[in-house]
């Protein structure tokens, strides 16, 4: 496979849609809908090309990380007091 332009969409066999953030001829980064960003090597990566990069890549937005509650305010845990 080639190097591919960043913003342009694509298919993968098994982490669905995803869009290039960055393509060499060594590495390539995509962006997945439901599995973040991967790396991958060019040559070896197999995809199938959705539409062409556009002409201004388009702008990510950051996904924003839920906090976790901690054990000691969890309901029925006994508190270290």
């Amino acid at each position: 496979m080639r190097t591919l332009g960043e913003g342009q969409q694509l298919k993968h066999d098994q982490y669905g849609l995803g869009i290039v953030t960055q393509s060499d001829n060594e590495r390539t980064t995509i962006d997945f809908d439901d599995h973040g960003k991967k790396l991958f090597v060019t040559s070896l990566m197999t995809a199938e090309l959705i539409g062409e990069a556009p002409a201004v890549p388009p702008r990510r937005r950051r996904r924003t990380v839920r906090k976790v509650a901690s054990a000691a305010s969890a309901p029925g845990k006994p508190s270290k007091s």
